[in-house]
Parts: structure tokens; C-alpha cells; sequence
């Protein structure tokens, strides 16, 4: 039998995973060294996501955060930045 609640797991794996690929480079960057402590509980919640309850409106409103968390991330990432996101190793 097929888990109902898996699709919502992957899609918020799949949106954790897109902000943690960002820690490298924002350790390159002066003012992401105040956003790595929240990496280490991303990075927590996703290990114990499997006993987490989630529904449609949940994974939605994550979805939304992480654009806009990208959207504004972006624009504000100097070249060297994204050079250490490229080559660094991923979480």
C-alpha cells in the first residue's frame, strides 16, 4: 500500500535540502555566519522528520518560505560566494 504521507515528505526533504546546499557558501560570507546556527536545526528536523505529521497546507506554506528565503538569498550572494557553494561539499 502506497504511503499518502510520502509525497509531502519528499517535497519537504526536497526543500530542506535546497537551504542546506547554501551553507558553504553562506560560510564564505560575513553575514551568514548569524544563519548557520538555524542550518544545525534545519539540519536536525530533517533527521527526525520521519515522526513528523504533515499535511498539504504544511508542505505549502514550507514550499512558499524557501522561495522567498532564495528569492531574497540570491541576489545578495557575491560571486565568491557562489564559487564556495559550487566547489564546496554538499550537506
Amino acid at each position: 500500500m502506497l504511503d499518502p504521507v510520502a509525497p509531502l515528505t519528499a517535497r519537504i526533504v526536497n526543500c530542506l535540502q535546497t537551504i542546506l546546499e547554501f551553507e558553504p557558501m553562506l560560510r564564505a560570507m560575513e553575514l551568514g555566519k548569524f544563519l548557520l546556527p538555524e542550518f544545525s536545526a534545519l539540519k536536525e528536523f530533517l533527521d527526525g522528520l520521519d515522526g513528523v505529521s504533515l499535511d498539504e497546507d504544511d508542505v505549502s506554506r514550507i514550499e512558499t518560505a524557501t522561495e522567498r528565503f532564495l528569492h531574497e538569498l540570491v541576489p545578495s550572494v557575491p560571486l565568491s560566494g557562489m564559487d564556495a557553494w559550487k566547489n564546496g561539499p554538499l550537506q
